[in-house]
């Protein structure tokens, strides 16, 4: 079964304006994560960056003393 009056120019008219705003929305919503992700590379930790100053020594193991 076909619509009963299918004029296009007038369709495009009337979905171009909700089918932009859906574009922008989404566009928006790739832009905050892509932001998101640079942020949390910039201010996350480099372990592999980082160099013990003395090689041979072990890493700090010893635990805190219990608070009473």
């Amino acid at each position: 079964m076909s619509a009963p009056q299918t004029n296009l120019e007038k369709q495009k008219r009337r979905h171009i304006v909700p089918l932009l705003g859906m574009a922008l929305v989404v566009l928006f919503g790739v832009g905050l994560i892509i932001y998101w992700q640079f942020e949390e590379a910039a201010q996350g930790d480099s372990p592999g960056l980082e160099q013990p100053s003395d090689p041979g020594a072990a890493p700090n193991t010893a635990t805190p003393p219990a608070q009473p």
